[in-house]
């Protein structure tokens, strides 16, 4: 992980749910998401709350199991309070979430799944993505003009997103991926020094192994850390992002074309 503390993590939390009601009630709940098509902003608040409510649930009752029943998305966005409700329903959710982390005791065990030096530091840090990135689709539907992510926090999140969430393909390959063909991806962070390296599927979809450092790799990404933080979760092309693209080009399209965390 990044030198990032906890409190770090519920600020960002804090401030980009802040920012992230303001762009949803600028943006009116009908107004659509361009980087999350086909949603509309009243579609991503009930995805948001309910992700805000479902993670304060581990964290506040201190679950020490996965709970397998939850809504499929499809449900999850057929939920949630009528629309003039909608936006006092999220911000509710945000807050007790907030209120949640920020009580909690360093020694927090409850259920958590991907590497972290706690649960309460897992929780902080995934919930400031999640709704870092939701942030900047509230502000696409808005204006088309994402607030600024941070150097700190981008970098962070492009650890987060390779090391955690890509980090784990290799237990979900089949044999059939297996035996595929393999690309390699080089993350280059040029203000901040970080650097990644993938080996992917052919399509982009999972990584065979990852690592931090440098090794010769198919195409090459460099940038700031925060441009390569949208790029990498589809939020900006490489131009918006200024992140310089080396190599097989390919490759950055198939991760662009098959990159996805999703609810399921």
């Amino acid at each position: 992980m990044s030198a990032m503390e906890v409190s770090e993590y519920i600020t960002a939390l804090q401030r980009d749910g802040d920012l992230l009601a303001a762009a949803a009630e600028q943006a009116g709940l009908t107004a659509a998401v361009p980087s999350c098509p086909p949603w509309q902003v009243r579609d991503l608040l009930r995805h948001i709350g309910y992700v805000h409510r479902w993670a304060a649930g581990y964290v506040v009752e201190q679950r020490k199991e996965w709970l397998p029943d939850r809504p499929a998305e499809p449900e999850l966005l057929a939920g949630g309070p009528p629309d003039p409700d909608l936006l006092d329903w999220y911000r509710a959710g945000h807050a007790a979430l907030v209120t949640g982390l920020s009580e909690a005791a360093p020694e927090l065990d409850c259920y958590y799944f991907l590497d972290a030096p706690s649960p309460r530091a897992f929780w902080a840090r995934r919930q400031a993505h999640e709704t870092g990135i939701h942030r900047v689709d509230a502000e696409l539907a808005a204006s088309g003009r994402p607030t600024p992510v941070g150097t700190e926090f981008g970098a962070d999140g492009v650890d987060e997103l390779i090391m955690g969430f890509f980090g784990r393909d290799a237990e979900q390959l089949t044999d059939a991926q297996r035996a595929g063909g393999r690309r390699t991806l080089q993350v280059v962070a040029g203000d901040t020094g970080g650097e990644w390296h993938l080996e992917l599927t052919e399509d982009g979809k999972l990584a065979f192994a990852v690592q931090r450092g440098r090794a010769p790799a198919d195409c090459t990404l460099t940038g700031p850390a925060a441009g390569l933080y949208l790029l990498l979760w589809n939020r900006a092309d490489p131009k918006a992002a200024s992140v310089s693209v080396s190599g097989d080009a390919s490759v950055l399209a198939a991760w662009q074309d098959g990159m996805r965390v999703t609810w399921e």
